[in-house]
C-alpha cells in the first residue's frame, strides 16, 4: 500500500473516530465517513471491503487510546497494586464516559468475534492487566472471576453513567464517589 493509500486509509479511520465521538455509533455509515473524508462513497471499500472491517479499524483506535490512558494512569499511581488498580479503573471509567460512542463500538460483540484487525488481542491485554492487579490486591481470590466481575461492573457503570441513568438511580453526580464505591467492593478499602 503506497503512502497516499495508507494516508487515505488512516484518514477514513480518523474521520470515523471523530464522527463516533461527535455523533455516536449510529452515525458510522460508510457513506457518511466517505462524505466527511471528501471521497466517493465507494472509496472506503478499497481499504475496508466490509463496513465491519472499517468499524473494527475505528474500534482498534479506541483500544489503543484506552491502553495509553490506562498505562499513563498506572505509571502515575506508583508501585502500590491497590493504587494501580484504582488508577486503571478510573482511567477506564473516564474513557467510557468521555468517549461514550467509541466505548460502545469497541465492545460490540460482533466486532470482537469477527477477528478483524485482532480486536480481541487489543482488549484481552487490558483484562489481563486487571486480573494481574486483582491477584496482587486480593491474594487467594479467583483473580479471573473477580477481575471479570470488576470489569463487568466498570463497564456497566461507564455505560449507565454516560447515559445519565446511574446518577438518577443513586441520587448523586459524584463520579469519584461512585468509582470509590465500586473499587471498595472488589479491592477492599485501605483499612482492610
Amino acid at each position: 500500500m503506497g503512502d497516499s493509500e495508507a494516508g487515505l486509509r488512516e484518514r477514513l479511520v480518523d474521520v470515523g473516530a471523530e464522527l463516533v465521538a461527535a455523533e455516536g455509533l449510529q452515525a458510522l455509515t460508510l457513506r457518511e465517513i466517505a462524505r466527511r473524508a471528501g471521497v466517493s462513497h465507494g472509496a472506503p471499500r478499497r481499504y475496508f471491503p466490509t463496513h465491519r472491517e472499517l468499524l473494527s479499524a475505528i474500534a482498534r483506535r479506541g483500544f489503543t487510546e484506552l491502553a495509553e490512558r490506562v498505562g499513563r494512569a498506572e505509571e502515575e499511581s506508583g508501585p502500590d497494586p491497590r493504587a494501580r488498580l484504582a488508577a486503571l479503573a478510573r482511567a477506564y471509567l473516564r474513557f467510557a464516559v468521555e468517549q461514550h460512542g467509541m466505548h460502545e463500538l469497541m465492545f460490540r460483540h460482533d466486532l470482537l468475534e469477527s477477528g478483524h484487525l485482532g480486536l480481541r488481542e487489543h482488549s484481552l491485554p487490558l483484562f489481563g492487566r486487571l486480573v494481574e492487579l486483582v491477584a496482587r490486591v486480593r491474594p487467594g481470590a479467583d483473580a479471573r472471576l473477580v477481575g471479570g466481575a470488576l470489569w463487568a461492573n466498570l463497564h456497566g457503570v461507564g455505560r449507565l453513567w454516560g447515559w445519565g441513568g446511574l446518577q438518577l438511580a443513586v441520587g448523586t453526580d459524584d463520579f469519584e464517589r461512585m468509582v470509590d464505591t465500586v473499587l471498595a467492593v472488589y479491592a477492599g478499602s485501605d483499612g482492610e
